[in-house]
């Protein structure tokens, strides 16, 4: 075994890997007046991991364990969004892991939270089905326990539930769908199978069972009834967390596996998607427009989104895998941002996420409403913010391949969401409320989050050279 090539291709996972290891250790032997530094420890550590993929990575593809493991530069890329966003989750997350009923918790958050991560790094530089599938369970059960982690409130134990058995159902459908294509491929290797592919109707089944397992996690419809009841019942940071980073790894997943395995059956993926992102987009536009609580709201609003991202997938093309990856972090931003404003009123106000507990939020929290109301214009794609030149390039990457009605759809759909974010903005700014939330000052971890979340959705569409180091490093998928 080439032991180099494990610690240059590696380095991210070794690094989370040691993360996780530093965690247990630290929640085994730490007295109760050293675990305050615990959100600061964990924060260090996932700055550690950002650095590992980013600092000096390799510029050229390899791969250890026989090709089980891959690497290709713009994996670096991804990896580390997922890492930033894991932050940012961890900052927002350190007020309600200091409750009484949460705090002799905080390893165990922790350290599930780790292990989901570390199942998406898998998923990513996966180049056989068989390493993909143990990445793709390592971040889905853990996840199950990160959203019953509130088990005695707001019916976090049903949320659990719901999530775990349709992982498990849509976990069972996708390895039913690799088997499928074991039997008539006579292999699990990305680049093996995809020559030994013809299109038979056997393989055409595998497709469709393979897309419904990664459509589950992405929220796909008709994927997607578990999502409002996850997201409402789950502690609000794992909320954010599974909205932004579990979606994020699944869309790209999806994109390398289409591109690499199923490439001569690009018709009928393309076919396949092109239903599937009028369906998500349309329904979950409508859908977000009947909700009143905020969490419930966002759960809609990110089935829209992820109908948005397969509009990048399904021109499975390099700019479109750049489209892709900006996309991601670009609504990394906006969805983490708003998700803290919920968690820190959720939190200081006795645990109030209805749409109706923010009338005049402006008036005793001016600062909150405003990077509320950034962060729902961004997801919108209203100019200047970052949103506006994600969907710009999704929608170019799209429309080159062709599919201009699927963009006209998408672009029709935009002015249904603009109007229920609008509802939101205008419930803090404009209806009034004779007991709004009261003023309240929210930790230095949730403020360093809101100014890395706001920092990205105003600088990440202006600064170009962000877009152009993504398009740099997305080849060789």
């Amino acid at each position: 075994m080439d032991f180099s090539g494990i610690l240059i291709y590696m380095r991210g996972e070794i690094a989370l890997i040691a993360a996780i290891v530093i965690a247990f250790l630290y929640d085994l032997v730490a007295g109760k007046g050293a675990r305050k530094y615990f959100n600061p420890l964990m924060c260090i550590l996932m700055a550690g991991c950002i650095a590992a993929c980013l600092v000096s990575f390799p510029r050229e593809s390899g791969d250890v364990f026989g090709g089980m493991f891959t690497y290709v530069p713009v994996h670096s890329i991804v990896k580390s969004i997922l890492a930033i966003g894991t932050l940012i989750v961890f900052l927002q997350a350190d007020t309600w892991l200091r409750r009484d009923d949460t705090e002799f918790k905080r390893g165990e958050f922790y350290v599930l939270t780790l292990s989901t991560l570390l199942g998406m790094y898998f998923m990513v530089s996966a180049g056989h089905f068989l390493m993909f599938f143990i990445g793709m369970e390592l971040a889905s059960v853990p996840m199950a326990c990160l959203v019953a982690f509130d088990k005695y409130r707001h019916n976090s134990a049903e949320a659990g539930a719901k999530f775990i058995l349709c992982a498990l159902f849509a976990s069972g459908l996708m390895l039913y769908g690799i088997s499928f294509l074991y039997g008539t491929c006579g292999t699990l290797y990305f680049e093996d199978m995809a020559s030994r592919l013809d299109g038979s109707a056997l393989q055409i089944l595998a497709l469709v069972f393979f897309f419904s397992g990664l459509g589950f996690k992405i929220s796909l419809v008709p994927f997607h009834l578990w999502t409002a009841d996850t997201y409402q019942g789950a502690p609000t940071a794992v909320t954010s967390y599974l909205s932004v980073v579990s979606k994020g790894s699944a869309a790209f997943v999806l994109m390398a596996v289409l591109v690499k395995v199923f490439a001569p059956m690009v018709e009928q993926w393309q076919m396949i998607l092109y239903v599937v992102i009028i369906l998500s987009i349309t329904v979950a536009n409508l859908f977000a427009i009947r909700q009143q609580n905020l969490k419930r709201f966002l759960a809609f609003s990110s089935i829209s989104q992820a109908g948005y991202i397969m509009l990048a997938v399904i021109s499975g093309t390099s700019f479109g895998m750049t489209s892709l990856i900006y996309y991601v972090l670009v609504y990394l931003a906006a969805n983490l941002a708003a998700f803290g404003v919920i968690s820190a009123v959720e939190q200081n106000s006795g645990g109030k996420v209805n749409m109706s507990d923010y009338n005049g939020l402006y008036k005793t929290n001016p600062k909150l409403a405003v990077v509320m109301t950034l962060a729902l214009f961004s997801l919108a794609g209203i100019p200047p913010f970052a949103g506006f030149f994600s969907k710009f390039f999704i929608f170019a990457s799209a429309f080159e391949e062709g599919f201009h009605v699927l963009v006209f759809i998408a672009l029709i759909n935009t002015i249904v969401s603009l109007y229920y974010y609008i509802l939101v903005v205008k419930a803090m700014f404009i209806t009034p409320n004779d007991s709004p939330v009261a003023a309240f000052r929210s930790d230095c971890s949730t403020r360093i989050s809101l100014v890395l979340c706001l920092a990205g959705i105003l600088l990440l569409g202006i600064v170009s050279s962000v877009y152009d180091g993504i398009n740099l490093f997305s080849f060789g998928l």
